[in-house]
């Protein structure tokens, strides 16, 4: 049996903020957040602070430089919630002809897409009911990090949905998120939104502004599945 038969190949997209611009989104809510501590949240202080960390941790460690007196647990948590809630509403616009075309091109080919979400599952399901179901597959992503995927998050990804790394490409929203999957032994196209274009993206096979048919053709390249 053809090597391609015996393992199926898989992509998995960092929906929230590949598909998504979660990491504008993101911003703004931390910021709104903050502001209400009395901490103006600016690009830098991110950047050094919190992209690419534990939440909790990467806050507290912020409020502890600026000596403010804060619960960062609790502020985590509703960052995260607002996040979600965010992404949520969101779904039925990002759910369009353009990342239709990115899906079907892949599934023709035979590959699982794993949408990785914080975003609720059911609304998401409901979205994308139209698409191949056996080959389309919503992931509960239980990451607590401020932004995109760490390594481990791309390894559950792929393990508790039946893939192999060597089989499996990743689409990153950052460059952080780049450099995860890269460590999680994962092929990597990135999405660059304008709000990460400072980060690093080496290391990516391809650096789109959009998901849509022509990523999924660079992904079928990338998994040597042709176009």
């Amino acid at each position: 049996m053809a090597e391609n038969e015996t393992y199926q190949r898989g992509v998995v997209v960092e929906f929230d903020f590949a598909v998504a611009d979660g990491a504008e989104m993101l911003f703004e809510i931390a910021g709104r957040k903050l502001a209400e501590k009395g901490v103006r949240l600016s690009v830098m202080q991110e950047a050094k602070h919190l992209a690419g960390g534990n939440m909790h941790g990467a806050l507290a460690e912020l409020f502890s430089e600026l000596g403010v007196d804060a619960d960062a647990a609790q502020t985590a948590r509703e960052i995260q919630s607002e996040f979600a809630a965010a992404v949520t509403a969101a779904v039925p616009g990002l759910v369009n002809d353009s990342f239709r075309a990115f899906v079907d091109t892949l599934t023709r080919k035979g590959v699982k897409v794993i949408l990785a979400t914080r975003a609720d599952v059911q609304t998401l399901k409901a979205a994308t009911a139209g698409l191949d179901q056996e080959n389309v597959l919503v992931y509960a992503e239980p990451s607590t990090t401020y932004g995109g995927c760490k390594w481990d998050a791309w390894r559950r990804a792929v393990v508790q949905n039946g893939l192999q790394d060597i089989f499996t490409a990743a689409v990153a929203g950052s460059g952080h998120g780049v450099k995860s999957a890269l460590v999680a032994n994962l092929a990597v196209a990135a999405v660059e939104h304008p709000h990460v274009s400072y980060q690093d993206f080496g290391g990516a096979d391809v650096v789109v502004e959009s998901v849509g048919e022509l990523l999924a053709k660079e992904l079928l390249r990338m998994l040597h599945l042709g176009a």
